[in-house]
């Protein structure tokens, strides 16, 4: 660890804050993992922290992946999430070169009305969002959660790529056009891949909002066949309440995690570097 600190008691004193950092991100996570593996009566005859009795019961992940069709969830989630970060992406980029590259009238303007959109609240949009979608035949669809999703995600990736798309050297584009590109041929042959960090750092964030997205799914679908993985959650919590199946209820929870979960882990130094990037004109 080096962060440019020489003061050995201030060292230890930033590695103690780190390692007490860690271990209230990670407990919950062995938590859930250790509850996933009991169950009814170890939650209601030991303390719900304590640990699992032997043997562990790890058939609770094969019983929510069959009882509850996980896997259909888990191919909706991917579907919606994949196609929401792939096309909020491309036009996030495309957006984000013309505001960084071109200079025209209002373009300013534009780009500020971009970042507002961010302060408004997502939640205040869902009743006319939800006649939106229903005058579309689009409610009970992956097509528009797809819709939805990728206009909730454009924003945020025009505020990250102008900024790293103004730190790309001019002359690139220069360069490109002596070559004969076009204005097209110059962005995706030229810019977009340089920019391939802030893309990283756009689409893991969009990523894990989408993956975990709840309130709009629940409010535009209500076919099971289209659930994603937190709605069905949302309903597994409240039947399961009820059932008093814990261990499947975090057996589910868990199944839900990890896959986000190893993204960013496989990712982070992305992250960081494109934000970083992105920072720097």
């Amino acid at each position: 660890m080096n962060m440019g600190i020489k003061n050995p008691v201030v060292k230890l004193i930033f590695f103690a804050i780190l390692v007490i950092w860690s271990i209230s991100v990670l407990y919950p996570l062995l938590w859930t993992l250790l509850d996933a593996l009991k169950n009814n009566e170890q939650f209601f005859l030991n303390a719900p922290w304590a640990l699992p009795d032997f043997p562990l019961l790890w058939s609770n992940f094969s019983y929510v992946w069959n009882k509850y069709h996980f896997d259909q969830y888990f191919i909706n989630s991917i579907v919606v999430t994949g196609g929401s970060t792939l096309l909020g992406l491309l036009l996030s980029a495309t957006t984000a070169y013309a505001l960084a590259r071109y200079k025209f009238k209002g373009s300013n303007g534009l780009y500020l009305l971009y970042i507002s959109s961010m302060m408004v609240p997502f939640i205040l949009a869902l009743i006319p969002l939800f006649f939106l979608m229903d005058s579309m035949n689009l409610i009970n669809t992956k097509i528009g959660l797809i819709f939805v999703y990728t206009s909730s995600v454009i924003a945020f990736g025009v505020f990250v790529l102008v900024g790293f798309f103004k730190s790309l050297p001019k002359e690139l584009e220069e360069a490109a056009v002596i070559d004969g590109a076009s204005h097209y041929g110059t962005f995706f042959r030229v810019m977009l891949p340089l920019s391939q960090p802030g893309l990283i750092t756009v689409g893991i964030v969009n990523v894990l909002n989408i993956w975990n997205e709840y309130i709009v799914g629940t409010i535009l679908i209500n076919d099971p066949t289209q659930y994603t993985l937190p709605i069905e959650i949302g309903i597994m919590q409240a039947e399961m309440q009820y059932r008093t199946e814990w261990g499947p209820l975090f057996a589910a929870l868990l199944m839900t995690i990890v896959p986000v979960l190893i993204v960013y882990i496989i990712f982070q130094k992305k992250i960081a570097s494109g934000i970083t990037a992105g920072a720097v004109k």
